[in-house]
């Protein structure tokens, strides 16, 4: 692995456990696998990736033990009151607003690459999020009646509990079968690994669009029966670029096609030609270099108007404030809980006087993860573009997700079981 740091500490310290009678060590755990660690001290990427091989635990008696395949470069902020800066900020969900890496000879720049400086272990980059695999082993207490029809080999992914541990690793102790759901055949392990996080999340906010809009439609005066709704759905990263598909989809099983209008704000190049190849969405580009009067009056121009539901997958305090001067009153956003608790009590005298509300979004259910896969497996809904990697090259990968150099999702590769 380019920049990998394997400390002799970490090395002696897994000599040190492996040589130790079996009273001695760690209660539960009886194998060591490989684990990267992406730290994350600041903006800047270089040496925060890391090799270790670290203790598993002894597979649960009614959970299972994950053989990981493929893990999504999936960035989730843990600690919440870090800094947007973070590499959390940094992800290929929301790398639209990619921060502006500091200067090489900047005293920040400097603190950062002192190996003495430790960062902030915020484990933003790790297994269970989106995670594909093989079940290794079942616990003892698993009989036929409590199996949920899972078997040793069996492909699956992983529903993201909270309890996930940090890095990614060969393997994952899963503490209760519930959150293990089986993939088809024709259904990629690679593909498998997109959905338990970015497409999870971008169909239950697609689903609480259409419950906003049905609310919406009972409320609406009789002269305004036929008016269509707007959506507005912010980004192309891989977050947006699911909602548009999976939105697609919903509304027209729903009928909701037929009153609905869908429009994507393109924050990169990229992705407005991505967005483009949509069919029945209008495409409005976001370029930042323009002023936010202009910007604003420019999405109302394509959408036709002020739209009533935005969904906003940025990351910022301007995407925000800009998704809500398009916003009409009364209007919703819906966005990702994790942003939400960081920017909602910025704006919530902004959406009083707007008369506009701000709606966090989960990350969805167990139950909407087996749907989305058959609908995946089934070709219903499309998977976005994704690019998969050796582990070994998780530097690069960070480094190009920074710079936003990979369309869509980038995967971990860590065996090559098929």
């Amino acid at each position: 692995m380019a920049e990998q740091v394997e400390s002799s500490s970490v090395a002696a310290s897994t000599a040190d456990t492996s040589s130790l009678p079996p009273r001695e060590k760690p209660r539960n755990m009886n194998k060591l696998c490989r684990q990267v660690s992406i730290e994350s001290p600041g903006p800047v990427v270089k040496n925060c990736v890391f090799n270790f091989f670290v203790p598993i635990e002894d597979t649960p008696p009614l959970g299972a033990r994950i053989k990981i395949v493929y893990a999504g470069a999936c960035f989730r902020r843990r600690d919440r009151s870090a800094s947007i800066t973070s590499m959390s900020s940094v992800s290929s969900d929301l790398s639209d607003y990619c921060p502006t890496l500091p200067a090489q000879s900047s005293p920040a720049h400097q603190m950062r690459e002192n190996p003495t400086h430790q960062g902030i272990r915020e484990g933003s980059i790790y297994a269970g999020y989106e995670v594909a695999g093989v079940i290794e082993s079942l616990g003892s207490d698993i009989t036929d009646a409590n199996n949920y029809g899972l078997r040793i080999g069996q492909r699956v992914v992983v529903y993201p509990f909270d309890e996930a541990p940090a890095g990614y690793a060969e393997l994952m102790v899963v503490p209760d079968l519930k959150y293990i759901v089986p993939i088809p055949d024709n259904l990629p392990l690679s593909v498998g690994a997109l959905l338990p996080t970015g497409a999870l999340l971008a169909m239950n906010a697609v689903f609480k669009a259409y419950e906003v809009i049905t609310e919406m439609s009972k409320k609406r005066p009789a002269e305004e029966a036929n008016k269509k709704f707007k959506i507005l759905i912010v980004g192309t990263g891989g977050l947006a670029l699911w909602a548009v598909r999976i939105a697609a989809h919903h509304f027209a099983s729903t009928g909701a096609n037929n009153y609905v209008d869908v429009t994507v704000a393109s924050l990169r190049d990229e992705g407005f030609r991505l967005a483009t190849e949509i069919e029945n969405v209008s495409v409005v580009q976001w370029n930042e270099c323009l002023y936010e009067p202009q910007l604003i009056e420019r999405t109302k121009d394509v959408c036709g108007g002020p739209v009533d539901v935005v969904i906003d997958f940025g990351t910022t305090s301007r995407s925000l404030h800009r998704s809500m001067h398009c916003l009409t009153k009364g209007g919703v956003v819906l966005m990702s809980e994790d942003i939400a608790e960081k920017l909602m009590p910025k704006f919530s005298r902004l959406s009083i006087e707007y008369q506009q509300e701000i709606i966090p979004i989960s990350n969805g259910t167990v139950e909407q993860l087996h749907e989305l896969v058959q609908l995946v497996a089934n070709k219903t809904i499309e998977p976005i573009p994704h690019s998969v990697f050796p582990c070994e090259q998780a530097t690069e990968v960070v480094q190009k997700l920074c710079n936003s150099e990979i369309p869509g999702r980038a995967l971990l590769k860590f065996h090559d079981i098929a």
